[in-house]
This record gives structure tokens, sequence and C-alpha cells, in this order.
């Protein structure tokens, strides 16, 4: 009798573990291409480039004075205008200006990715909330990014969803 009791518990248990399975929703999308879309992002990558080129522009300015001094000093120092002291003197000005140049590309390059990260991150938020929202409209319980799925049935695939709740 007990282990009647007990095969027929088991019973229960696996065919609801089975149910709780069978109910649950998957979706992927790939949100990649969905950024890919929006005009948002393509406002964004607009923006980043004229900075991008504007600070390009100043930097290209201050090698060519670099290069300007540098070959100023040169020629006084073949003419023998310079005492060797001033020959080192001007060589840490041209030092300076090259440190000042590396320092500029680096704050560059910085100055790019913060402003590329302000500018995403309502995009991403707007992104995601979207996915959330098609998520609970479909009775999704999951949804993943396709970037880190192994395999997909193209009837889960949420793109068109999520893309028409962006308006795109």
């Amino acid at each position: 009798m007990k282990r009647i009791v007990k095969i027929s518990c088991l019973l229960i248990l696996a065919l609801g573990v089975g149910n709780a399975v069978q109910a649950q929703k998957f979706g992927y999308v790939n949100s990649t291409a969905i950024l890919a879309e929006m005009p948002e992002v393509k406002q964004m990558e607009a923006n980043l480039e004229a900075l991008q080129k504007q600070l390009q522009k100043k930097g290209q300015s201050m090698v060519e004075q670099l290069q300007q001094d540098y070959a100023a000093v040169q020629q006084k120092a073949a003419s023998g205008d310079l005492s060797p002291k001033q020959q080192e003197e001007e060589a840490k000005k041209l030092e300076d200006q090259q440190t000042e140049i590396a320092k500029f590309e680096q704050d560059m390059v910085k100055q790019l990715q913060e402003k590329r990260n302000k500018e995403l991150q309502p995009i991403l938020e707007k992104v995601n909330q979207a996915i959330t929202d098609v998520a609970k409209e479909n009775g999704f319980q999951f949804i993943f990014d396709e970037g880190v799925i192994l395999y997909a049935e193209d009837s889960q695939n949420v793109n068109n969803l999520v893309k028409a709740k962006l308006g795109l």
C-alpha cells in the first residue's frame, strides 16, 4: 500500500513538473539588428562622427604645429643660432608638445566613449522596455538575445513584435 502511494505521488509530481515546463513560453530577439534600425541610433552615430571629425581636426592641427616647431628648431640648430643649452630647452618644449598631443588623443577616445554611452543609455532602456512589454503582452516568461542562443525555432522570434512596439 505504501508503495502504491509513493508511486502515485511520484506520478503526480512528474505530471505537475511536466505541465509547468510546458506552460513556460520562451522567445528571442536580435537586439543588435533592432538597434541598427532605430533612427535614434543612426542620429547618435552621426553626432558622434561629427564630434570625432571635429576632435581629429584639432588633433591634426596640434600635430602640424609640432612639425612646424620641430622644423624651426632644426633649422636654427643647423644654422648655429642655438647654443647647446637652448637646443636642450627647445627639445624639452617639443617633448612637452608631443606629450600634450598624446594626452589629447587619449582624452578624445575617452570623450567619444563617454558621449556614446550617455546617448546610448536611454535608447537601450527604450528597447528593453519594449522587450518587457512584448513579453508581458504575449505571455513570455523568458526572452533571450539571439547572440547567446544555440538553436531556436523562427516561431519564437519576437523581433517583429519588439519593432512594432518601437514603431519601426
